[in-house]
């Protein structure tokens, strides 16, 4: 059975939503990672009994007061649960418009004969 442009150019843009989805899921376990990362981070330092720890600043540690750190660290742990909020509702997106499309393709493709037989 020959399929038409139309249907190609929708399974083309199957293919190319299923791309995107994947980046922005391995976007969003990066973040994720990021997130875990800075979130035991911030645990050590509430642990921590020290007024002043190290702060890697390129290839140096710097002694920094740990407020300081702790500061730091919880604005980028904002900045992170806004970023992974917002690939999740990408992710989200995706999802919805790849099973609209795919739903569109099978019926699209289906054989003319279950076709005509749902219709009966």
């Amino acid at each position: 059975m020959a399929v038409s442009k139309e249907m190609q150019e929708e399974i083309q843009n199957f293919e190319r939503l299923r791309q995107q989805l994947m980046m922005v899921s391995n976007q969003k376990q990066q973040v994720e990672f990021q997130l875990n990362v800075t979130n035991e981070a911030l645990e050590e330092l509430k642990e921590s009994k020290e007024e002043k720890v190290f702060k890697a600043v390129g290839n140096i540690l710097i002694l920094t007061p740990k407020s300081k750190v702790s500061k730091e660290l919880s604005a980028n742990k904002e900045e992170l649960d806004l970023r992974v909020e917002s690939l999740k509702k990408q992710e989200t997106s995706f999802i919805d418009r790849l099973n609209k499309l795919k739903s569109k393709i099978e019926e699209a493709t289906k054989p003319v004969e279950e076709k005509k037989s749902k219709s009966n």
